[in-house]
């Protein structure tokens, strides 16, 4: 029996080879859609499920006001922390990652992933150690441990406890070597514990300054401990300022704010973390979410077609279950018969879905930054239980539907059956032009939304203008006014810059346009407290930027209380503070009084998710701020900037740091990046669109056919009547323009919905007009109309006399 199926199977696979082929490929297209979405999902959702610690481990994030969360705390907590019974463990750190260089035996090594934290750091994250312990590790401020991957680059194959390399112009020990074994929050290169004079009040009394990460005994009651630590500020920080400053509680609140205090597992960092917590960065939950979501839709829709198609092939194969069936065939016989067929073309479909994921891996990596690896018994599982739902949704109803041919009509030549089934055929097709739908319209959305943000006038021009990256040897640092030094070479670096042919101008700020700093700052004004990002810059920045003045004026390098007490306000800073007329007026930025001399016009600098920032912009010298001088921006000329830059990065390597190799980048580019996870999930969705249309089409095909063939007989009686072809063509055509339309009035709501709570992503955003809409529907229309009339012309030229011979 077996045999026999085999052999009709292939033979059938032969005889239809186009339905054969559009069956695997279609079924190969959702599979392989599910298979890239599993390896993401499974990538993302894995962070820190080694770490046997994770449901315990939590860091304190706070803000205080209208501020965002930082994940830096005050070292006043520790007191409070540590009377706390169901704190385990307290573990400070200083920022997450630190970046330097180290030296052995001559050769250097960039590492950009330094941890500074205390000695139960490897309680927290215990990661496997390959050599040493973690007792030792951190014992001292000369001890550190390594990764294993670093310590390959080091040392080779020799054995590295012991060995000593430099470290921030130290020498430091290796006493232990570890390896993480899976995606980690954190995943450092060096960990070291230098923490004696951080972890000091008095030297250390600032607000935010140090990391807190906290092993929790019972996870069920972090909410008191976070309630403690929301007292202790208000106990430690404003009670104590308002006595300081001579205001009462309820003043220094209204004008400082309350402090808010977030307790954040280690377990949902990765996807659910209200803020970049973790060096690791955040995944993109609601990408995620699109990307899973999209591939089972595919993956439905692969099913529908597979089983139109399957359903519209089995009037061919009527005449073959009437004949088995009057040789003793039952219907259970039959259903399992087929069901087989499916096993073996589901089978068939994953084994080319895989070979797709295997081949495209390195591009799908390239697209969402990842390195993910398609090793099959990591997943296997889920591949069965994708095998098992298409087998059992795709093969079930075509199964059952031919099993239930009647034997006497079907070898007759009568292939018409009840109309049992139809519905559910129609409503799958309907269901396949919805989805066509929102997709089409969409990605036309989503597209004009990536183009707005390409076109957008970001209040600054700098696609001529390169950031290079400054770095001074620590000697540097290590004088009396390390401000005024830092400046002076910055000064030197800049008058040497000028001297090389098409340069245009040289400046220096303490920002980037990357994105990466959304910080805001106190800032007091008529006796009340804002929060704007600080801006530090030297003369001419906002020129070369082509940043634009609304009032007054800009900083003059001619006037010397520019670099004293003069500052610049944005328009959003202006508005925040309700300034009537702010030119001339006073606020206090760390306890000096500074003058307003001009307004700057509103640019962009975050992301386009987030709105333009109340700003304050100051020279770098009036808050000695100039030591935070690390990279200079150089606007070059258009004419030759091949030969410029390659002028400038050899005298950066010559003249100015010959340690680190010579960085830089294009501003207009370094802003786009913010933007780089739209502009994906742009390009995702003009992907899918594609292969959601081409399934569609396949299930129209199907279907189409399927109809046309029942429908046969009555083409032949309406040619041998003498019905013209274009009567036919429009008989035949119209009810697919009715399901299309149908399904394009499906898909209205959910398009509008959905794609209206995508663009609430965005600060900046297109609105939703009727234009994709229209263009939606005369697309969908159109290809509807190519398929169905072009296989409704093949019906029409068929041979009427194999339709009739039976009457």
């Amino acid at each position: 029996m077996i045999k026999n199926w085999t052999k009709i199977f292939f033979f059938h696979i032969k005889k239809d080879k186009l339905f054969s082929a559009l069956n695997v490929l279609g079924l190969s297209i959702g599979i392989a859609g599910v298979i890239f979405a599993l390896l993401y999902w499974n990538d993302e959702q894995n962070y820190n499920d080694w770490n046997s610690e994770k449901d315990n481990v939590y860091q304190v994030l706070v803000k205080l006001g209208d501020m965002p969360f930082v994940g830096d705390n005050s070292l006043r907590l520790k007191s409070h922390l540590e009377k706390d019974s169901n704190v385990e463990k307290i573990v400070f750190a200083d920022r997450w990652y630190q970046k330097d260089k180290i030296i052995y035996k001559g050769k250097k090594e960039s590492v950009d992933k330094i941890i500074n934290t205390e000695k139960d750091f490897f309680s927290l994250f215990p990661f496997t150690i390959i050599q040493g312990n973690t007792i030792s590790a951190l014992k001292d401020d000369t001890s550190v441990a390594i990764s294993d991957d670093l310590s390959k680059k080091l040392f080779g194959n020799e054995n590295p406890i012991g060995k000593q390399f430099s470290l921030s112009n130290s020498m430091v020990s290796v006493r232990a070597v570890y390896h993480i074994p899976g995606n980690s929050s954190l995943a450092p290169e060096i960990v070291m514990s230098r923490m004696k004079d951080l972890m000091s009040l008095d030297k250390n009394s600032g607000l935010f300054v140090l990391k807190i990460l906290l092993k929790i005994k019972d996870p069920s009651k972090v909410d008191d401990t976070r309630k403690m630590l929301e007292k202790a500020y208000f106990d430690e920080i404003l009670v104590r300022t308002a006595k300081e400053a001579g205001f009462t509680l309820e003043e220094i609140t209204k004008k400082a704010g309350r402090f808010t205090v977030v307790m954040e597992p280690l377990s949902g960092a990765r996807l659910h973390s209200i803020t970049d917590g973790y060096p690791e960065g955040r995944g993109n939950y609601q990408f995620l979410l699109i990307m899973v979501g999209l591939s089972v839709l595919i993956l439905v829709l692969s099913i529908f077609n597979y089983v139109n198609m399957a359903t519209a092939n089995a009037v061919k194969r009527a005449k073959e279950v009437g004949v088995r069936k009057i040789l003793g065939a039952s219907k259970s016989n039959i259903r399992v018969q087929f069901i087989c067929e499916t096993i073996c073309i589901t089978l068939f479909s994953i084994l080319l879905a895989s070979v797709v994921v295997e081949l495209t891996l390195p591009y799908y990596n390239n697209f969402l930054g990842k390195d993910l690896r398609f090793i099959g018994e990591q997943f296997y599982l889920q591949l069965v239980v994708i095998f098992i739902i298409t087998v059992l949704f795709a093969g079930l109803f075509p199964a059952i539907y031919v099993s239930n041919f009647e034997t006497l009509k079907v070898l007759k030549g009568n292939f018409g059956r009840s109309k049992n089934g139809v519905w559910l055929r129609n409503g799958m097709l309907i269901f396949q032009f919805a989805v066509a739908a929102f997709f089409i319209i969409g990605s036309n959305i989503v597209y004009e939304q990536v183009k707005y943000l390409n076109n957008k006038d970001l209040g600054f021009k700098g696609d001529q203008v390169i950031a290079v990256s400054l770095n001074f040897p620590d000697a540097a640092y290590q004088v009396e006014k390390v401000g005024q030094n830092i400046y002076n070479k910055y000064s030197t670096i800049k008058q040497e810059l000028y001297k090389i042919k098409g340069v245009e101008s040289i400046s220096t700020g303490l920002f980037s346009f990357d994105g990466s700093d959304n910080s805001l700052d106190p800032i007091l004004y008529q006796d009340v407290l804002f929060r704007e990002k600080y801006i530090g810059m030297d003369f001419g920045m906002l020129d070369m930027m082509k940043i634009k003045m609304v009032k007054g004026r800009g900083l003059n390098e001619k006037l010397a209380s520019d670099t004293i007490n003069s500052i610049l306000l944005n328009e959003s800073a202006v508005k925040l503070m309700n300034m009537k007329d702010p030119i001339g007026q006073e606020v206090v930025i760390r306890g000096r009084k500074l003058k307003v001399v001009g307004i700057v016009k509103d640019f962009n600098l975050l992301s386009p998710e987030s709105k333009v920032p109340p700003m304050t912009f100051f020279h770098v010298k009036s808050l000695d701020m100039a030591a935070n001088i690390n990279q200079v921006y150089i606007k070059i000329k258009a004419d030759d900037m091949g030969n410029t830059i390659a002028a400038i990065e050899k005298f950066w390597g010559t003249h100015v740091d010959r340690e680190y190799p010579f960085k830089y980048d294009f501003v207009d580019k370094q802003y786009a990046r913010t933007y780089e996870a739209y502009v994906k999930q742009k390009n995702l969705f003009s992907l899918l669109n594609v292969v959601v249309i081409l399934v569609a089409l396949f299930g129209l095909f199907a279907l189409a056919s399927y109809s046309i063939e029942r429908r046969m007989k009555e083409i032949a009686i309406r040619k041998t009547l003498g019905a013209e072809t274009n009567e036919l063509l429009k008989e035949l055509s119209k009810q697919y323009v009715v399901f299309c339309i149908i399904g394009f009035l499906t898909a209205l709501f959910p398009v509008y919905y959905f794609l209206n709570k995508w663009l609430e992503n965005f600060a900046f955003r297109v609105d939703i007009t009727l234009f994709p809409f229209l263009l939606g529907f005369v697309v969908l229309l159109i290809l509807t109309l190519i398929i169905v009339l072009s296989r409704a012309y093949q019906a029409t030229k068929s041979d009427v006399l194999k339709y009739l011979k039976y009457e």
